[in-house]
């Protein structure tokens, strides 16, 4: 078909689908179009909804762990998995001289220590976090609920401590009170300590149920360790170092794909298909820690352990990719809901038009005209699907965003209210999902048209 006949043969579809539009207000086939309408609409704002609440999930509870424990850990190697590290020289290069690591922001030592904490009528199993001078405050400070951080001395170990609020409920314990705590080794050792600060990151299973925290010094001395020495070094990664990877298309491999950064002077990185989606967005930090994990391991003593907080906190971990998987899967059913809707729409439409169907045929219209001329009318109300959609997910996201409507148990889900995450390109990628699944969807049921025969199609009644 030529050029001219293919734009005549478009407009004249348009127009048609614009008359019937406007002559079906008011009838039937004006309520099919609002059910139709109001399908793809919910749908999308539904999709749009999960999404962004998985992403709000998924950075609000990492951001906890890596306020906490910073993104990877060094350790010295040990079979042992007991609380209490053994203890290393953590003057290495990546302490000293960090500016040699680009994608690393900051670097800190600490230490822990079991204890117990006795009051009149509670013993409480604990453990002690120590932590020195280079700890990053400014970050923790977002978990602060009361008081201050602990204030470290020149000449001696500080004899102040930040505790969690469950613990301060279970001990009774509030800012300004003493804490007596009660060390295992042999003698036993007995430190009497100021609280001054209060924490709370809803992690009761991994930090607030336990975790008191303060001066490394103390656990040095407690046990007998030099100065320089450390349980371990908390290493702050900066994710965003890592994220201009590129799919070398004429690179890819059956199993691996060669992914390489732009930034000049960067070695490329293999990451399998199967472990990971970080090219399509859905697993970046895994990726960004993963290839931080491998150079600076390359860096560290044999006898020098490093792991990514993900493998630490497994279980966090995996329950945030299982509420991926579920959004993944509710998208998938949205889409078939759709789908069906309108398959069903455009046959009724198709049913009620056949007389001017047959008499479009009879004139020598095309099968591929009539069948424009329903895409349009299908089109259109995507559109207004889309639309409407948009308008009541984002909505919906922007009120919960800003007044918390929703409310959430912390001790069942991390976080105390519903979290949203903004993200546009995951917006704009589910709009386009949606748009191009229905449209393929309206060429089915508009394939039924090429079968009505224009004698029979005149005299249905």
């Amino acid at each position: 078909m030529s050029v001219p006949k293919l734009a005549y043969s478009l407009n004249l579809s348009y127009f048609i689908s614009k008359r019937i539009r406007n002559a079906e207000r008011g009838s039937f086939s004006s309520i099919i179009h609002k059910i139709a309408i109001g399908s793809i609409a919910v749908g999308l704002a539904a999709s749009i909804v999960s999404f962004l609440v998985m992403l709000g999930f998924q950075q609000a509870v990492k951001d906890k762990i890596y306020r906490f424990s910073n993104h990877l850990l060094i350790t010295k190697f040990t079979m042992n998995n007991a609380v209490e590290e053994q203890p290393f020289d953590y003057r290495i290069a990546l302490y000293q001289q960090p500016e040699k690591f680009p994608f690393v922001t900051h670097v800190q030592e600490y230490s822990h220590k079991a204890g117990l904490i006795k009051t009149d009528d509670e013993v409480l199993g604990i453990v002690f976090k120590g932590v020195g001078k280079s700890f990053s405050v400014t970050r923790f400070e977002e978990a602060m609920v009361e008081g201050r951080f602990i204030q470290f001395n020149d000449t001696t170990y500080s004899r102040e401590v930040i505790i969690s609020r469950v613990i301060a409920n279970k001990v009774r314990a509030r800012v300004g009170d003493d804490l007596v705590l009660h060390f295992f080794q042999n003698p036993p050792r007995v430190r009497k300590l100021k609280v001054v600060g209060i924490y709370e990151t809803n992690l009761s299973d991994y930090f607030d149920g336990k975790v008191l925290m303060g001066d490394i010094r103390m656990v040095q001395q407690l046990n007998g360790w030099e100065q320089h020495e450390a349980g371990g070094l908390e290493v702050a990664i900066d994710l965003n170092y890592f994220r201009s990877f590129d799919l070398l298309k004429n690179e890819m491999r059956s199993n691996s794909y060669s992914l390489t950064k732009e930034e000049a002077g960067v070695d490329s990185v293999m990451v399998e298909p199967g472990n990971t989606s970080a090219v399509f967005g859905f697993e970046k930090d895994k990726a960004a820690l993963d290839e931080a994990l491998v150079r600076i391991g390359e860096s560290i003593d044999y006898d020098l352990n490093i792991e990514t907080v993900r493998d630490k906190f497994v279980n966090v971990f995996e329950w945030l990719d299982l509420i991926k998987r579920q959004v993944k899967i509710l998208l998938v059913v949205i889409l078939i809901v759709i789908s069906v809707n309108m398959i069903s729409v455009i046959l009724i439409l198709v049913m009620e038009r056949i007389p001017m169907v047959g008499i479009l045929k009879s004139m020598g219209g095309s099968n591929k005209l009539v069948r424009t001329i329903f895409m349009y009318s299908g089109g259109s109300l995507v559109a207004k699907g889309l639309l409407l959609g948009n308008a009541i997910g984002l909505g919906l996201c922007w009120l919960q965003y800003h007044f918390k409507l929703f409310k959430l148990n912390p001790h069942d889900y991390y976080v105390s209210h519903v979290p949203i995450e903004w993200d546009w390109a995951t917006v704009l990628i589910v709009n386009v999902l949606v748009f191009v699944t229905v449209v393929l969807v309206l060429w089915l049921p508009t394939r039924f048209i090429t079968k009505i025969s224009p004698v029979q199609a005149i005299r249905f009644d």
